[in-house]
């Protein structure tokens, strides 16, 4: 169920993110024939507690997810160095534009040509990358030394870019030569190079604050007036990345000990235990939800001092 918010229509719901555009930008019978975001100059991105895993939104929600996650975003906009989606009055005007009902998950941004590619980054190796290796010795096709085990560190960081599927259908990962296919040679390289150094800036800045930035994904797009490339979306959160406890990573002796998250791989790891992937995944335990939000607050504390 999305919000009704006076002066704005919504115009798309994703997994976790509702869409609205200013109502004055729809035509007078509040009917619309083509799509709302290709003429709107910017849109109000509202983050809902929905929750998903395994490309499936998942019930119940995470309490107070919505506002976490958009504050850690804001947060991680104001640390790195790289052109992004927000309104630059967002944090005075633009703050105030934002309706009441949303306000502390919700983000006025400009409206981006996004590009239909997910950067993704690795630093360690996990998750499906670790079935993978284990395997073919590789991680989305790209080979990595032998011997490596589940959590271990990578030499460097790896990109492995993801086309990124329409809501309902699976996410897919593509190789570099097919980011070149979908975006051109200039902007694949370009968005390469961003979400490489973008993830080593981030990773110096959790490990000081005594966390491990072991993978994430990032969404860029075009600006329409200067077409310069911003970084849009959510940006190191705790629903697109994975973070480790850098104490516990040290003296761990199993890779669950090493891998004490700050993310959602509370959920993926009961749901991965308790469902086949076929049909209607279950409803979430009270504990699990639970445990999921206070792991999302103790991540913002950590890096934020909130």
């Amino acid at each position: 169920m999305t919000a009704e918010l006076s002066g704005w229509t919504h115009v798309y719901s994703g997994k976790v993110r509702d869409l609205y555009v200013p109502s004055a930008t729809m035509t007078d019978d509040d009917t619309w024939t083509g799509d709302p975001l290709a003429t709107s100059p910017e849109v109000l991105v509202v983050a809902s507690d929905r929750v998903s895993a395994f490309d499936h939104v998942l019930e119940p929600g995470i309490p107070g997810k919505g506002e976490l996650l958009t504050t850690l975003s804001l947060w991680w906009f104001d640390q790195l160095q790289v052109p992004n989606h927000l309104i630059a009055d967002h944090g005075l005007d633009g703050a105030s534009r934002i309706p009441a009902a949303v306000a502390g998950r919700s983000m006025l941004v400009r409206t981006l040509d996004m590009y239909p590619v997910e950067c993704v980054v690795r630093g360690y190796l996990t998750g499906s990358g670790w079935k993978e290796y284990q395997a073919s010795q590789t991680v989305c096709g790209i080979p990595l030394p032998a011997g490596l085990q589940n959590g271990d560190r990578l030499p460097e960081p790896i990109y492995t870019p993801a086309w990124k599927a329409p809501l309902g259908e699976h996410d897919e990962n593509i190789s570099y030569e097919r980011t070149v296919e979908l975006v051109g040679a200039d902007v694949a390289a370009e968005l390469r190079a961003l979400s490489l150094q973008i993830f080593t800036d981030a990773s110096a800045i959790a490990e000081a604050h005594g966390l491990i930035l072991a993978d994430t994904k990032f969404e860029f797009g075009a600006d329409r007036e200067t077409g310069v490339t911003r970084l849009g979306d959510e940006v190191l959160t705790s629903d697109s990345s994975r973070y480790w406890d850098a104490a516990a990573y040290a003296v761990g002796s199993t890779p669950e000990a090493r891998m004490a998250s700050f993310d959602k791989q509370i959920v993926r790891d009961w749901l991965a235990a308790n469902w086949d992937q076929q049909g209607t995944p279950p409803e979430l335990p009270a504990e699990i939800v639970e445990q999921t939000a206070a792991r999302y607050r103790e991540l913002l504390g950590r890096l934020t001092a909130l």
